[in-house]
């Protein structure tokens, strides 16, 4: 018989469950995009295919807040507005590199497994 988990074994990540945002589907691509300097919003809507404007406002928003980049508007006309990784932001890249080259050593077999998984399911 398996040993109970331990309802408590979060308690180093509260009060926050999730600190940072890098599991949602955009913020590594943000990450990514900024990685090289500062982005204006066009800039990362190109590369960021299918992101909409309204889910790039909001996830950028987001990661401001969290402080891992910063907006900074430029009194111009036409108006400008670049975005730029913080060094908090920044420190997500190694984090984000190792994920990477996890990813490039088992991908094949992850693959294999899933399709074992999916040629036993019913």
């Amino acid at each position: 018989m398996a040993e109970p988990l331990d309802p408590d074994m979060f308690h180093e990540c509260s009060p926050v469950a999730a600190p940072i945002r890098v599991g949602d589907k955009w913020t590594a691509k943000i990450i990514r995009c900024l990685e090289r300097g500062p982005r204006r919003f066009t800039e990362l809507q190109r590369p960021l295919r299918g992101i909409t404007p309204k889910v790039l406002t909001e996830s950028l928003r987001a990661m401001e807040r969290d402080g891992l980049l910063t907006r900074t508007a430029y009194d111009e006309i036409p108006p400008r507005v670049e975005y730029e990784l913080t060094a908090l932001g920044r420190s997500l890249l190694e984090p984000m590199n190792a994920g990477c080259e996890w990813s490039r050593k088992h991908l094949a077999e992850l693959m294999r497994a899933r399709e074992t998984w999916h040629a036993g399911t019913p």
